[in-house]
């Protein structure tokens, strides 16, 4: 369904940013790297009703993406943010065509698109998931596992994950650490909901490992092969039986049509900062479910910010599977949010306050600050 409900104009004053450095309970490993600390872009609205917040989901470094921290600052400083206190008066579905001229940076987008979209929600009153189309008040939660030093370590983590309710297990995977990890995960739980995430780490050159893991009655495969290909998916997905799922390949509602006119995947994960803002976000869910391809909500070690967005994203009606809307206390021992996001009988409930629904502790905002800007009209 789209989205229907028109937000209040806001009248902006002017942004704040903030480089934040989020300890992790423990060092996250993917194909492309490892992370102990997220570092994060805090955006705040600055309107004459209020403020607004968003989250820009760049990393330090750019390796899962070609955004990072200091290209997302850079731009938004000299380019976004200027783009927008130009205009006056500025509603959330108007952003980003203000910002369109401007190539890529989507994830940079993306977070001044929500702070904007929560300063306007917060003045009408209306809750995101209301503005968005949800229909859920909670949301299956899944959890996603990186590499870890071993099969029996890996075995270890997923068993207290599942301990604590998560309705689905997602395994990082690369060459050499595909099959053997995802047959010790399937000996030793059963008939778990499991998925396993390649982060483009293949090629078609290994296509008969990747057809290996058919075996292992899989939910998907994600994003297998490299980060901006849609043909050698529609190959692959020919050639195995495992559904596949794309991910980074699906950067905008036209990335998405051309993966469904190939049929490179039968699963899209939807990421909001991904594909450059929640409104695009919801057009794609709104394309997938009308071609019955079912989505589900992808998760970048988000803040309190970015989860709740995500949980009232991952609640409307096409979001079928589990995503990775998880507990704060995933990734982290303090989230910057009062009321950090909680499993409860392995789902997240959404938000219901005005705009986000969720309050800053101005506690934590300071002490894993960085670097700090303010941009005025």
């Amino acid at each position: 369904m789209p989205v229907t409900q028109r937000a209040a104009s806001v009248t902006l004053e002017g942004f704040e940013l903030r480089v934040l450095h989020v300890p992790l309970v423990s060092p996250f490993t993917t194909s492309f790297g490892t992370e102990s600390v997220r570092e994060v872009i805090v955006v705040r609205a600055l309107t004459s009703d209020g403020d607004g917040w968003g989250e820009i989901v760049t990393q330090a470094s750019p390796l899962y993406s070609s955004e990072y921290t200091r290209g997302a600052w850079d731009v938004s400083l000299r380019w976004l943010m200027p783009a927008l206190l130009d205009r006056r008066t500025v509603a959330p579905h108007e952003v980003a065509e203000i910002l369109e001229p401007f190539v890529g940076h989507r994830m940079a987008k993306a977070g001044l698109e929500l702070a904007v979209t929560d300063a306007a929600l917060r003045t009408d009153g209306m809750a995101l998931g209301t503005y968005l189309g949800a229909v859920h008040d909670r949301v299956p939660s899944g959890v996603s596992v990186g590499i870890q030093r071993d099969a029996a370590a890996l075995v270890d983590v997923v068993g207290g994950y599942l301990d604590e309710g998560y309705a689905r297990i997602k395994i990082k995977i690369k060459p050499g650490r595909d099959v053997a990890d995802t047959a010790a995960v399937r000996d030793a739980f059963g008939a778990i909901g499991l998925q396993v995430d390649a982060n483009s780490a293949y090629t078609l050159a290994d296509i008969e490992t990747l057809a290996e893991l058919d075996r292992f009655d899989l939910l998907l495969i994600e994003q297998p092969l490299q980060e901006d290909d849609i043909v050698d998916h529609a190959t692959l997905a020919a050639r195995v039986r495992t559904p596949i799922c794309l991910d980074e390949s699906i950067t905008s509602l036209k990335a998405a049509t051309d993966a469904l006119a190939l049929r490179s995947a039968s699963i899209i994960n939807i990421k909001a900062g991904r594909v450059g803002g929640y409104l695009e976000a919801v057009r794609i869910h709104d394309l997938c479910r009308a071609a019955g391809i079912p989505v589900w909500c992808g998760g970048m070690l988000e803040t309190g910010i970015g989860r709740a967005a995500n949980a009232a994203l991952a609640a409307l009606p096409g979001f079928t599977l589990p995503g990775d809307v998880s507990a704060s206390n995933r990734f982290y021992l303090r989230d910057i949010v009062t009321e950090p996001a909680l499993l409860e009988d392995g789902h997240v409930r959404v938000p219901t306050g005005p705009g986000l629904g969720i309050e800053i502790d101005p506690v934590a905002l300071e002490d894993m600050t960085v670097a700090r800007e303010i941009l005025r009209r």
